[in-house]
């Protein structure tokens, strides 16, 4: 209906009404990108936490690229650190889009190596290490969809169930 302004709490309504629409129909493994009201959420499972953070990863360049066309040519290692599972997730998706930011280049292939936690009470971390595959983006080969600022916290989840890991969260677009 057109002259019709919605209230934020009818927004954040069909937010929550898309994203359990997209839980029905995503498999695991596998990924998709949930209605958002400006940005772009990324819902991703995988059988390992490993394969969850892969398949992230995949979501957001799929938000840049048709990652089909992306032939896996240069490899980047990524090795960081969070204080919890969710600052590794967020470290690790900022640390492609450095890249991207950085060198120009567009990712299509993802292996988490390790994701660990390492040391005991305070002084502990969550570790990760693993690869990504990709080349200089071309706009005479790959798709200019939309550029990805930057990763956000916003409805940040990373939880285990019936069997897979989920993973989720907002990219500013």
């Amino acid at each position: 209906m057109r002259g019709v302004v919605k209230r934020d709490e009818d927004i954040g309504q069909e937010v929550l009404e898309g994203l359990q629409d997209i839980l029905g129909k995503l498999g695991c493994p596998g990924y998709a990108h949930a209605p958002h009201t400006a940005d772009v959420l990324i819902v991703a499972r995988g059988q390992t936490l490993e394969e969850a953070f892969e398949k992230a990863a995949l979501g957001v360049y799929e938000v840049i690229t048709d990652t089909s066309k992306v032939e896996p040519k240069e490899v980047r290692l990524v090795e960081d650190t969070g204080m919890d599972i969710y600052q590794l997730l967020y470290r690790w998706i900022e640390d492609l889009l450095y890249y991207t930011d950085s060198e120009g280049l567009v990712f299509s292939k993802f292996k988490v190596e390790e994701i660990s936690r390492r040391g005991q009470g305070e002084n502990s971390e969550y570790y990760i290490r693993a690869r990504a595959w990709g080349e200089k983006f071309d706009a005479n080969k790959h798709e200019h969809r939309t550029i990805v600022k930057a990763m956000t916290y916003a409805m940040m989840d990373i939880i285990k169930e019936n069997g897979c890991w989920r993973v989720q969260f907002v990219v500013d677009i």
